[in-house]
């Protein structure tokens, strides 16, 4: 489902195979392992954290194509559905909150599209690069007929600066191409292909690295800089609106 190797101080977690890396338990339970490995790899016995930085990427067409709502409604009960809705969004609330407070720069290098719950896990990283010769950031809520979550909503306010940037993503759904989320601001950079903007991604990370900045510094300072952010992924209430069958 996911590898991860580590080149000097940069820890890269690849989503693996040439599926769509839909957001189902095994997967979140894989990438939540990887975050909780490189988060004791990079502790040292002294509490500070080694300068280091984390590029996740992805095989294949996609980045991610969002929660596995295949899994979700395989059960022919609505409350088992709901259920299953419910765990997934929060193994996801976990995986980000794990993002948050990583002690390292974070960068998602987005090979393929990202959709949905894919496009709000590439945002949760620090920096987001994206390839130009294929692929799209997807927020497919309304296309789809689903109500977005509020705090999905949160990360697109924290991460994406322009009002007329955030309507785009969330009230037109619009697919944004490499070209058009530069123009945007809701992407760092755009790059020709999945191994050049792997490559920007891992100069990017080196030059961070570079800087030596411990990473418990670099995170309580990005926990105070999205504290807002924070506290409505960790706000599971709206979970409520699953229960009773308003939001699947």
């Amino acid at each position: 489902m996911c590898t991860l190797e580590k080149r000097g101080n940069i820890f890269i977690l690849t989503l693996t195979g040439d599926d769509q890396h839909r957001l189902n338990p095994t997967l979140l339970s894989a990438i939540q392992s990887a975050l909780s490995r490189i988060r004791q790899e990079v502790t040292t016995s002294a509490g500070s954290a080694t300068s280091s930085a984390l590029i996740t990427t992805a095989h294949g067409k996609f980045f991610s194509n969002g929660y596995d709502l295949d899994w979700a409604r395989i059960p022919a009960q609505a409350q088992a559905q709901r259920d299953r809705m419910i765990l997934v969004d929060t193994m996801l609330r976990s995986v980000v909150k794990d993002l948050l407070t990583l002690p390292m720069p974070t960068i998602a290098a987005v090979t393929g599209h990202a959709s949905a719950a894919g496009f709000t896990f590439a945002l949760s990283h620090d920096y987001v690069l994206m390839r130009s010769d294929r692929g799209f950031l997807y927020m497919s809520e309304l296309d789809i007929n689903l109500v977005i979550p509020r705090w999905f909503v949160a990360i697109v306010n924290a991460k994406v600066g322009s009002p007329a940037a955030r309507r785009e993503v969330v009230m037109k759904a619009a697919k944004l191409t490499a070209k058009d989320a530069v123009r945007l601001g809701v992407v760092e950079s755009a790059h020709g292909s999945a191994a050049e903007t792997l490559e920007a991604a891992v100069e990017l990370g080196q030059g961070l690295v570079k800087r030596g900045w411990d990473g418990h510094v670099y995170a309580s300072n990005r926990k105070n800089f999205l504290s807002d952010l924070i506290r409505c992924v960790e706000d599971t209430s709206e979970n409520n609106d699953i229960k009773t069958g308003s939001r699947l």
